[in-house]
């Protein structure tokens, strides 16, 4: 008898745990950590899903590997984001938080949707605002922000909308009467877009207060109809 046990026992649980360790299971992480792979087949460790800029089909022949800490590759894009931002009369940080649930920063993400880039964008979108390379960060940036600006105009600047139409499509917004989906992924992308940039979710609202004297009383009033005479502008969101 072997002094540790049966030696087929023992070759079988060793084996066991160098597969665990093998396929990551002693990663360390953390509890909201998940693992998924890039376009350069490289292994990414994030807190975003997995169904957010996963694995390429095959590796296009222009991809090149990006060992980059997160935070570097983001500041990359900053003059890119702040110009089309600014162009289109967007929230820079907004635009920023969406390429950060998009893609985290990956220039070469593809989703197995299809989509492609920094913001992943569809091939329809891409072709509709004229993208000859999606992978390219300006070409990318530029549609995507060109498309979440035309999303925000039609949903009213309602930024809760606008970014459900960006992660389910406008049909799926429209079909449920102009609210959020009732899709996890969708709901969660919208929640942790707007949890970390200050915006608001509509348009802000006129509203005029007009006091009349009721019986030697002071009554107020508010319309959203800009009176005559005296009157206090009151704004609402």
């Amino acid at each position: 008898m072997h002094p540790w046990g049966n030696p087929l026992r023992i070759r079988l649980l060793a084996a066991l745990t160098i597969a665990g360790l093998w396929t990551g299971a002693a990663l360390p992480a953390s509890a909201e950590d998940e693992n998924w792979t890039d376009a350069d087949t490289q292994r990414v460790l994030s807190d975003l899903a997995a169904t957010v800029g996963t694995t390429a089909p095959q590796r296009a022949p222009y991809v090149q590997p990006s060992r980059r800490p997160a935070a570097l590759r983001a500041s990359a894009y900053d003059h890119l984001i702040e110009k089309y931002a600014q162009q289109h009369g967007i929230s820079t940080d907004l635009v920023r938080a969406v390429i950060k649930a998009e893609s985290a920063f990956n220039p070469y993400a593809i989703s197995p949707k299809g989509a492609m880039g920094l913001m992943q964008l569809m091939p329809s979108t891409a072709a509709t605002y004229g993208v000859l390379n999606p992978f390219d960060p300006e070409e990318n940036i530029r549609a995507g922000v060109a498309y979440l600006k035309h999303l925000l105009d039609r949903y009213d600047q309602k930024v809760d909308l606008a970014l459900a139409a960006y992660n389910a499509g406008p049909g799926a917004v429209d079909k449920y009467g102009e609210t959020i989906p009732p899709y996890r992924e969708t709901r969660n992308y919208v929640r942790k877009i707007i949890s970390v940039t200050p915006i608001s979710v509509g348009p802000s609202k006129v509203i005029y207060k007009i006091v009349e004297l009721i019986d030697d009383r002071e009554v107020p009033r508010y319309s959203d109809q800009k009176p005559e005479g005296d009157f206090e502008v009151v704004t609402r969101r």
